[in-house]
């Protein structure tokens, strides 16, 4: 298979969890990765685990001028970006919103939101030269459904679901397709933050909310966003795709 030959793709939050599976599911299918994520040894361990297809670079997607540096990482390595995949996420622990702190909101809304911004100010430049390309989101179902004890979390994925959407709309004419995930809680290094701790009963009561009885998993994840990079997906775009086994139903 090989869904996504030639094509590169930028993955932020690519040390861990959904990142790196996407990572690893997209150099399956052929793509050229660059592995980006503040935790440097993370993203060099899921780099060198692809092999020479992929890059490592440490990015801390808060910042423009990170920003910058990634994307020219990924233009020296590889000379094009195809896909670009806003995944890096934080949030914070679950529980009373009045509990959490301005230190604690800035960061949500500078890694979950400004990110998505940096990302299109550099990215969409290379895309319209190149005559098209692929943004994709990770955002949640948080942010269609949201349910108390994540409230600031949850806005800031609303907010990402209709940049999603805006951006699809503006960016048509250029060819660049805009979309974004929408995960139900998966096995990732932020699921103790979600559930507010993590112990057998908290996943049960989590499990118990999804329709097909599990939690989702990296895997699930990548599977999706490699159909939305695939020119499989070329006439989707604005979509906020529920992966989440029926959790919003």
């Amino acid at each position: 298979m090989a869904r996504l030959k030639d094509k590169v793709a930028v993955i932020t939050g690519a040390a861990s969890g959904f990142g790196e599976g996407m990572a690893k599911r997209f150099a399956e299918e052929g793509a050229r990765v660059v592995v980006a994520d503040l935790n440097a040894k993370g993203a060099e361990r899921v780099a060198s685990e692809i092999g020479e297809a992929a890059i490592a670079v440490q990015t801390d997607v808060s910042q423009r001028a990170e920003f910058d540096e990634l994307v020219g990482a990924a233009m020296g390595n590889f000379g094009r970006i195809d896909v670009m995949v806003n995944n890096a996420g934080y949030t914070h622990r679950n529980g009373d919103m009045l509990g959490v702190d301005e230190e604690v909101f800035d960061l949500i809304t500078a890694v979950n939101m400004k990110a998505i911004y940096h990302a299109a100010r550099t990215v969409v430049p290379i895309m319209e030269a190149q005559g098209g390309g692929s943004f994709i989101t990770t955002a949640s179902t948080a942010g269609l459904r949201p349910r108390p004890g994540l409230t600031w979390y949850n806005a800031s994925k609303g907010w990402a679901i209709t940049a999603t959407k805006s951006m699809a709309v503006e960016l048509a004419p250029k060819n660049i397709r805009v979309n974004c995930l929408c995960p139900v809680a998966g096995e990732t290094g932020m699921l103790a933050q979600f559930m507010g701790e993590d112990t057998p009963e908290m996943r049960a009561k989590f499990r118990a909310s999804i329709p097909l009885g599990r939690l989702s998993t990296p895997l699930d994840i990548a599977n999706a966003a490699l159909w939305l990079a695939s020119d499989e997906a070329a006439f989707i775009t604005g979509v906020a795709l529920e992966v989440d086994g029926g959790r919003c139903i």
